[in-house]
């Protein structure tokens, strides 16, 4: 099994900023992208940032210039800095990676972490 634990969420003004961390453990090969999607209330989730093993990047264009994903392929952890953080950032933020758990087995499988609340007042 694997688990995608996120941490660093909470209540902030707009303007402000946060970081968000993800830790994925348990039965894992290799790791290829690791990724921030988001979900507001009543509306679809959608993909933030992305992060490839070798270092690509892809953002929406809602967050581009203020949101910063990197990651640590030694610890299997990633990370978004958000800057300048607006009310309409508000939303339960969840992790992602792409990952093969065995040498054995090929298939590409997505994981999801359970989510963490990020409220940006205004």
């Amino acid at each position: 099994q694997v688990q995608l634990v996120e941490s660093g969420g909470g209540l902030v003004q707009a303007g402000g900023s946060l970081r968000l961390s993800c830790a994925a453990s348990g039965s894992i090969f290799s790791i290829n992208v690791m990724g921030w999607y988001r979900q507001a209330p009543g509306k679809e989730r959608e993909l933030v940032a992305t992060m490839t093993s070798g270092g690509r990047t892809n953002y929406a264009d809602s967050v581009e210039g203020r949101f910063t994903i990197s990651r640590d392929n030694i610890q299997n952890t990633v990370y978004l800095q958000m800057t300048s953080l607006k009310p309409e950032d508000t939303a339960v933020y969840y992790c992602t990676a792409d990952l093969r758990v065995s040498s054995f087995y090929t298939a590409i499988t997505r994981w999801w972490g359970q989510g963490t609340q990020v409220t940006v007042s205004s």
